[in-house]
């Protein structure tokens, strides 16, 4: 079976840790893995957030299987953190599944320009509780009658879709990027960036990035599919 060797164990623990969040929100989770050299980006989507997240991973030595120099599957996200040895700082790559429809279509791999600059991490954080808050207060002054799942999902639609000042990025992709563990108290104003390249919005972190398509960008796909 083939497997990575993790530049550290520290490194195979974000990886285990990113792993656990996502299966947190989606038990039967599928990551798509793209290794080449001492790279490993692992790419999921938490059904809650409707974003993509990408978390890169440094590798002692470069990926080779035999032959290949490169790797590019799609595998269980519960089979992947179950080899996943922290202490060897290994993983050994599961068989790969049939993907979900989001793993043909990921952000393109170049071309990003720097986007508006970003309020401070602890902005964005009060962003999200407040986001987080509304939605609880919201939720909970419904009568009964009327607190069915389809008036769940607009409400919490109409706060995530608010957008964080006048940069385009949805509340939703912060949202996401905090509860993956991408947006941690130690994060600095210098450590976040916003990156945009045709529909697409990236919010880059030290610990991971998000992923999303603007709002009614269907008719300017900027993708890569492969």
């Amino acid at each position: 079976m083939t497997a990575f060797h993790l530049a550290d164990e520290g490194e195979a623990a974000d990886l285990a840790a990113f792993l656990s969040r996502l299966l947190h929100y989606d038990r039967g989770a599928a990551v798509r893995l793209q290794a080449a050299g001492t790279a490993l980006a692992v790419f999921g989507r938490p059904p809650s957030f409707e974003v993509l997240a990408v978390r890169a991973v440094r590798l002692a030595k470069p990926y080779e299987n035999g032959l290949d120099v490169t790797l590019d599957v799609t595998v269980s996200a519960g089979e992947l953190l179950e080899a996943v040895d922290e202490n060897a700082a290994t993983a050994a790559v599961p068989a790969a599944v049939t993907g979900p429809p989001w793993a043909g279509v990921l952000p393109p791999r170049g071309g990003w320009r720097t986007g508006p600059a970003l309020p401070p991490p602890d902005a964005l954080s009060a962003t999200v509780g407040a986001a987080v808050a509304e939605f609880r207060s919201r939720t909970e002054e419904l009568a009964a009658d009327l607190r069915t799942r389809a008036e769940l999902d607009r409400i919490g639609r109409e706060i995530w879709s608010r957008t964080v000042g006048d940069t385009g990025l949805p509340v939703r992709a912060v949202h996401a990027a905090r509860s993956l563990g991408f947006l941690r108290p130690s994060t600095r104003s210098g450590d976040l960036a916003l990156l945009s390249r045709g529909a697409w919005l990236r919010l880059r972190t030290p610990y991971g990035a998000i992923a999303v398509r603007r709002p009614g960008s269907l008719g300017v796909l900027d993708v890569s599919v492969r």
